[in-house]
């Protein structure tokens, strides 16, 4: 449900001619759909909810995008076939397990799963 003061929209880049390249990736390691606005924007809709990180060494040092698995194994390989490069391997935190990744335009999204 809209409502004022609610995250509602994620955007990410896709420059220097990545955007044909992400949107192929997405659609293959997570079966996203896209929605064409012009040949410089496609949007997709795939659900968010967010936290803020006060931990130094854990806190990303930018904004972090972060996917569902029900199986973490399962879809780091899907990750890795559809050309992410895995840039931390599966771990331990205590609300389960992620690993996380780069997009072809270098974007870092992590996955988590119990």
């Amino acid at each position: 449900m809209k409502s004022t003061g609610k995250l509602d929209y994620l955007e990410l880049p896709a420059t220097g001619g990545t955007l044909d390249r992400v949107k192929a990736f997405y659609s293959d390691a997570f079966s996203w759909s896209f929605t064409d606005y012009g040949p410089t924007y496609s949007a997709f809709d795939e659900g968010l909810e967010g936290g803020f990180s006060a931990e130094k060494e854990e806190a990303p040092p930018k904004p972090l995008p972060v996917l569902y698995s029900e199986d973490l194994e399962e879809t780091l390989a899907a990750v890795e076939n559809a050309g992410g490069e895995i840039v931390r391997p599966i771990f331990s935190f205590p609300g389960g397990r992620r690993f996380h990744f780069a997009d072809p335009a270098g974007n870092e999204l992590a996955v988590w799963g119990k």
